[in-house]
């Protein structure tokens, strides 16, 4: 079986159905794009497999490493390995970001330091993203993930909002987390990943296996990345607003 397994999903959000019967897998150790025009259901998607309650599942299956999640909390799928950085994360007023980073640790192992590489140890005793740029949210997003470990992270449009000074760095932090960091106990280690992407940009740092094209809540074409950015820079993605 997969890593993940998603068979014929149906989602609402509000009174709304935004993902209609997505059918997809993710094998162990793959990294794939997800492409889609503004409101196709890519966020929504991720959403979904994370667990996170914005969302209803009124039909259809997801299983990460043979398991049903479909109903499972979003604790519940984070102890298993799935770790996601969202687009616009909410301020979570009252809890530090060192604070944040320590509970989220995996098996109660601190991460000191790695902060610093992140640019974020002015950061730590601040709560978490309350006055942060769109380029420090970023960066506490990584550095949470980076101290989960997960087996499967899903990254939600990681380049978005970020200046050219902060996306090198950025890139770097991806691939790190994906890949593991030369030189290090987890130096080619590399977790499963899927990533939302309008520009291709972080491709430049990570690459990509396989692409998924989302489009009005169906998967509208799966295959080469490249290929696909390519013809989507080129064409657009050739379809109307329902």
């Amino acid at each position: 079986m997969s890593l993940l397994e998603i068979e014929d999903l149906h989602v609402v959000a509000g009174d709304r159905e935004i993902l209609k019967g997505v059918s997809l897998k993710l094998e162990e150790g793959e990294t794939c794009a997800l492409f889609g025009p503004n409101g196709s259901g890519k966020s929504t998607l991720l959403a979904t497999i994370m667990g996170y309650g914005m969302t209803t599942v009124t039909s259809g299956k997801i299983f990460f490493k043979g398991k049903n999640i479909t109903h499972m909390s979003v604790d519940q799928r984070s102890k298993l390995g799935i770790g996601m950085m969202m687009q616009r994360p909410p301020n979570v007023v009252g809890v530090t970001l060192g604070n944040l980073v320590a509970a989220t640790a995996k098996n109660g192992k601190g991460v000191v330091g790695v902060e610093k590489e992140f640019k974020m140890q002015d950061f730590m005793d601040r709560d978490v993203n309350v006055g942060f740029s769109g380029g420090e949210i970023k960066r506490s997003e990584l550095l949470q993930l980076t101290a989960q470990a997960p087996d499967f992270v899903m990254l939600d449009e990681p380049e978005s909002g970020v200046d050219l000074e902060n996306i090198d760095l950025i890139g770097k932090k991806v691939h790190e987390l994906i890949y593991g960091k030369e030189g290090t106990d987890n130096g080619g280690r590399k977790v499963s990943a899927f990533v939302i992407t309008h520009t291709g940009q972080i491709m430049d740092y990570i690459g990509a296996d396989k692409a998924y094209v989302l489009i009005h809540g169906r998967i509208a074409r799966e295959g080469d990345p490249n290929a696909i950015l390519e013809d989507i820079k080129t064409n657009g993605y050739g379809v109307e607003d329902e």
